[in-house]
């Protein structure tokens, strides 16, 4: 299995338009971070968790042919607008499979009428086969099998998912005591880590570190990064030996 990270970052991304944040400006191309997404390619699949407003360059950088699901994590902007994009997907291979909480399928359906369109529809417009998930409910995709682990974004429910001894969660503040067992025996775990002050609806830097202590994986990486988090450089020296700061295009194999 090969975990890709296509972006690393915010809502806003890095640099952040129109910043002079000294982190805006630096030329570490591991400061450079779009909007947060990883790819996973397990055998001849291809998976996608996440789909924000920067996935046509993220497939350029990384082409596939084929695109076997999206996972979603939840509905906001920076996790969703993309969706779009999925056209040259779809040209190839009718249909693709994403598979979401309901609540977050009715807001893409809002958002996104034309691509969930049963008639009438637009020439040229994608379509998705949608796939529910739920809570202490595994799921197949392919020959794949994921569970999704249930967290809060602030008072907002998201999920992560774990393949095989692979979990991933972003825009998590907190994970409830009943599902941590669904985070046993990891291999690697992403989660998110936003910055180094508090902040209401993510883990900052220090919850993350916590939060991967209980866990205990044999590897961690931070992800959904904003600029306030400090330098790539400098943050990771700051970090214990297992744990590292994910950046963009960064590659993984379990």
């Amino acid at each position: 299995m090969e975990i890709i990270f296509l972006g690393t970052g915010t809502s806003q991304g890095i640099p952040v338009i129109g910043s002079t944040h000294p982190v805006c400006l630096s030329r570490d191309p591991r400061d450079k971070r779009l909007r947060v997404s990883v790819m996973i390619r397990a055998d001849d699949s291809v998976y996608v968790i996440d789909c924000g407003p920067d996935f046509r360059q993220q497939m350029l950088r990384h082409p596939v042919e084929r695109l076997d699901a999206i996972l979603f994590t939840h509905e906001h902007a920076d996790h969703t607008a993309g969706i779009d994009d999925i056209r040259p997907f779809f040209f190839r291979q009718g249909d693709i499979p994403i598979f979401a909480h309901e609540r977050v399928v009715r807001s893409l359906e809002r958002r996104f009428d034309y691509i969930f369109a049963d008639g009438d529809r637009y020439p040229g417009a994608p379509a998705v086969a949608v796939n529910l998930v739920e809570k202490g409910t595994p799921f197949r995709v392919g020959t794949h099998w994921f569970t999704p682990i249930e967290a809060r974004h602030n008072r907002l429910q998201v999920f992560g998912y774990r393949l095989g001894d692979f979990a991933y969660l972003t825009d998590v503040k907190s994970v409830e005591p009943e599902e941590m067992k669904h985070l046993e025996g990891l291999e690697v775990l992403v989660v998110n880590a936003l910055r180094q002050e508090p902040h209401h609806s993510h883990f900052n830097l220090q919850e993350a570190l916590e939060f991967i202590e209980k866990v205990n994986p044999k590897r961690a990486y931070l992800t959904h990064i904003s600029h306030m988090m400090g330098f790539h450089e400098e943050v990771e020296k700051q970090l214990p030996g297992h744990v590292r700061l994910a950046y963009d295009n960064l590659t993984l194999t379990l």
